[in-house]
């Protein structure tokens, strides 16, 4: 057995429960995380102590919140290296913030129409209107998938796709022909949901911006598991998901570089976005409150400050190494196990391992598994169009994070054994 390299079960209460009578080994961790302590209590802290409603508040508990919220901004500029708190908008997750761009980038015309709006300070060159092509990986997640389908069905635009490799990498041999004069976006996911296959993302965003294309990277599956530095990656736009690094849910990120995001108009409006508002028409506020129309999830986002401090007093290069190691420790595990399936290979991996036990249904497994007290994920995992590339109807998944272990695996292991006796 390889010895893990942390030590951090202790820090997240749920991890001491049983499940069925035995220790809960929780493997779902590109579903959800769970919570360490630090922040369940800082969440708890923060209703008994300095809930208000943010901004415009002129009472203490309400510049105490806001105060909160607009550090939490910094924390994440500072954790994901962007240049400007400007940069940053807090959405409801990766969904929404996917949804707001697709939504502004084909409306970049309508910052309300006139006279309600502030039009003029939109550029129409960063609209995408028909002809224009966006490009897609497939690999991608549903949520970086059907919003580039709805606009491109709206505006006439051309979805192309950038196809994968036997293995699951993407095809990088055929990305000068795939990224044209007409492609005025690619959206790349930077960490496989499924696989756990990492992107070039680097190499992505050169050809792109080579061409005059933007960039989108999803990285709801990179930032809890590894260094994330968006100037160093140079993609326009970058997302993800608070729920998925140890925070609350319905809190998630939206940078875009400050150029970009001058570029496009709200793609919601109300209270929140706006300075000044008349019944003829309104002037809309600078960045990032543009983009943040209505009450946001200001508790959810000291829980995203709080799951950044605690992942930053551990390191992410050593949350890196330390998932490195259990993943190729589960990989080498399955593969001793035998009679099985596991799908993706790629000199660099994150996270998951998607598998199938031969002639076992996953969902049956996963059932299997569960009762072993193994939480693991099966289906297609919002990732049908990966399915059909290799051939499967669904697949299990199990997804490492910062608080697993070798035990962890050994009873990954164990339990798909328990499956293959019971159903093979």
């Amino acid at each position: 057995m390889m010895n893990a390299t942390l030590d951090l079960k202790s820090d997240f209460p749920i991890l001491a429960r049983e499940i069925h009578g035995r220790p809960l080994a929780y493997l779902d961790n590109a579903a959800t995380t769970q919570k360490p302590l630090c922040v369940i209590e800082r969440v708890s802290n923060f209703y008994r102590t300095r809930n208000s409603n943010i901004h415009r508040g002129v009472h203490s508990l309400s510049e105490e919140s806001s105060t909160l919220y607009e550090d939490a901004r910094e924390t994440v500029r500072a954790f994901i290296g962007a240049g400007d708190m400007r940069e940053i908008v807090f959405t409801a997750g990766t969904t929404d913030a996917i949804n707001l761009l697709a939504r502004a980038l084909g409306d970049c015309t309508t910052g309300g129409d006139a006279p309600f709006g502030d039009e003029t300070r939109y550029s129409s060159d960063a609209q995408i209107g028909e002809g224009d092509e966006i490009l897609v990986t497939g690999m991608e997640h549903h949520s970086n998938l059907l919003p580039w389908q709805d606009l491109c069905r709206r505006r006439g635009a051309v979805l192309r796709v950038l196809p994968l490799e036997r293995n699951g990498t993407l095809h990088m041999e055929d990305i000068s022909r795939r990224i044209t004069s007409r492609t005025r976006l690619v959206a790349v996911t930077h960490v496989s949901n499924v696989t756990g296959i990492v992107n070039p993302v680097e190499e992505l965003v050169r050809h792109a911006h080579d061409r005059g294309a933007l960039v989108l990277v999803d990285g709801a599956q990179a930032v809890a598991h590894m260094p994330v530095d968006v100037a160093s990656l140079d993609c326009d736009f970058y997302v993800f998901s608070g729920h998925k690094m140890f925070a609350e849910n319905g809190i998630g990120v939206l940078y875009g570089k400050a150029a970009r995001l001058e570029e496009l108009p709200p793609a919601r409006v109300g209270g929140g976005m706006v300075t000044s508002v008349t019944l003829e028409s309104r002037r809309e506020a600078d960045l990032p409150l543009r983009f943040e129309a209505g009450t946001p999830n200001y508790p959810a986002a000291v829980s995203l400050a709080e799951a950044i401090r605690y992942l930053q007093r551990i390191g992410m290069q050593r949350i890196r190494e330390h998932e490195n190691t259990l993943h190729e420790y589960m990989r080498e595990q399955l593969v001793k196990v035998g009679g099985l399936t596991v799908y993706g290979s790629a000199p660099e991996h994150s996270g998951s391992v998607a598998f199938n036990l031969d002639g076992i249904q996953p969902y049956d497994a996963g059932m299997i598994m569960d009762r072993m007290g193994v939480a693991v994920r099966t289906g297609t995992h919002c990732a049908e169009p990966l399915m059909r590339h290799f051939d499967i109807n669904g697949c299990i998944r199990a997804s490492l994070a910062l608080y697993n272990d070798t035990d962890d695996i050994d009873r990954l292991a164990e339990a798909v054994r328990k499956a293959q006796s019971m159903l093979g």
